[in-house]
């Protein structure tokens, strides 16, 4: 699940590209999983709000200086100048997870990020009896055909399998974050140490999690360890030395490599059953799912509020109002000059770039990709979709879940390449015809000059076109 930039607010979730958050001016972190941090880095200047855990995990897993860290205490409400309020509520997910109510002239905005939902939550008094016009709802398992136990009933299921191989020791696969209420649970119901790496163990202590992890080899006979670790060949040299069964904890579906791996439904998402009875109870006017799925929506409807059809209508602050108009002015006056070269040169070839605003409500994480020094050809101005001289295919499967990419990153923004067949590349030294000193400019570089400046450069490149 990666971030949002919340349309007609100044208000970006989980979204850590600011050339493409469009008039987003308020930024902030739902927690540390990496598909919610990917594109954030200690390069990152500008305030950054979160809950207080989150900001003790954040500066030290990436360096973010402390200075635009700004952690705001879960439970209570919060003025960011004059437009927004926010409302950070525990998510339930783990340590340091929040959602963000917000609300200003937009209307009243509850953003889940990823969450569990409990009936506790019924009991919030934030939530009692609150008109929200925005759900944005974690649907990461709206399935019905896919029903999860409570977290409780999981790590019961845990504890009668490690009961059943008295025996063995036991290792627990989980990620760099997560799953640690069920570590604690085990080792309180067994009187046993967890042992974990250094690395983890001093993560433990900035948590302030009880005191039952350790980093002494030995020193207990549950071990947690990277999920990744948990695959046949670790099984195989685990167990020539001692008899030892692996617990994945996860709500996903895994292919077992080894008899003695057992997936146990622990999750730290909603099932589908719990979604159900969050928006039922909510009745909130309109829901956004967090993961693109095409039937979630169509599963909530009957709960919506009877009055989502009168939204509220959703003001845009006034700085964003501002550059907004900026942006529409710059793209109309653009917009001439891409017709009239266009008209010319209508043929996509080597590396398009594309529209930063294309991109404002599809936040995927930057994908750097080796830029060519030749080919970059005219419909690398075009920024409007639909366009006959560009030809960008659609990225299709989930998110990425790590802001990890190959190739090499780009700082200005995203370069996709688009394929053109071989009937599309115009015969004869094209480039060198048609002013090769101006084809070569990318788009990047341009939209660093003024609209005037973009302006003087194409129309110059038409009159050298013209000329004999």
């Amino acid at each position: 699940m990666g971030g949002r930039v919340l349309p007609g607010t100044p208000i970006a979730v989980d979204f850590w590209s600011v050339r493409r958050a469009g008039g987003a001016r308020l930024f902030f972190l739902s927690h540390m999983h990496a598909d919610h941090t990917a594109g954030l880095s200690g390069t990152w200047r500008r305030p950054l709000y979160c809950s207080p855990l989150t900001a003790r995990l954040l500066h030290h897993r990436l360096q973010v200086p402390r200075c635009w860290i700004r952690p705001l205490e879960v439970g209570q409400s919060h003025a960011l100048g004059e437009e927004v309020t926010v409302t950070l509520l525990d998510a339930n997910h783990c340590p340091g997870a929040v959602m963000f109510l917000f609300e200003g002239a937009f209307g009243t905005i509850l953003y889940t990020g990823d969450f569990r939902y409990a009936s506790a939550m019924r009991r919030e008094p934030l939530l009692r009896g609150r008109r929200i016009d925005r759900l944005y709802l974690d649907t990461t398992h709206c399935r019905p055909c896919q029903p999860l136990p409570s977290r409780s009933r999981a790590a019961r299921q845990a504890a009668r399998l490690i009961r059943a191989h008295p025996s063995h020791r036991v290792v627990v696969g989980v990620y760099s974050l997560g799953k640690e209420a069920l570590l604690v649970e085990l080792a309180v119901e067994f009187g046993t140490w967890v042992v974990v790496s250094p690395s983890r163990l001093e993560e433990m202590r900035l948590l302030e999690m009880p005191n039952v992890f350790t980093a002494e080899e030995g020193a207990g006979w549950i071990r947690a360890v990277d999920v990744a670790e948990i695959r046949r060949d670790t099984l195989v040299s685990w167990n020539m030395t001692h008899p030892t069964i692996a617990i994945l904890p996860t709500g996903r579906p895994v292919k077992i490599t080894h008899p003695k791996i057992f997936p146990i439904p622990y999750s730290d998402h909603s099932s589908f059953s719990e979604l159900c009875e969050f928006v039922k109870w909510l009745k909130p006017c309109s829901v956004i799912p967090l993961v693109r799925d095409d039937m979630c929506q169509a599963y909530f409807q009957k709960y919506l509020s009877s009055d989502h059809q009168a939204l509220p209508d959703l003001k845009i602050p006034k700085p964003v109002q501002e550059s907004l108009q900026q942006q529409s002015k710059t793209k109309t006056r653009r917009t001439v000059c891409q017709q009239a070269l266009f008209k010319r040169h209508s043929v996509s070839q080597g590396v398009v770039y594309e529209s930063p605003e294309k991109h404002t409500e599809e936040p995927d994480g930057p994908r750097g990709i080796k830029v060519p020094q030749q080919n970059f050809c005219a419909a690398a101005f075009c920024s409007k979709e639909g366009c006959t001289g560009c030809h960008v295919s659609k990225e299709k499967g989930k998110e990425e879940q790590s802001g990890e990419q190959s190739g090499v990153a780009i700082a200005t923004g995203a370069v996709r390449q688009s394929p053109v067949s071989d009937e599309h590349v115009p015969s004869g030294n094209f480039l060198q015809q048609r002013n090769e000193s101006y084809l070569l400019v990318p788009l990047i570089v341009l939209k660093q000059n003024s609209s005037q400046e973009f302006d003087r450069v194409v129309e110059d490149f038409l009159r050298r076109g013209e000329a004999p």
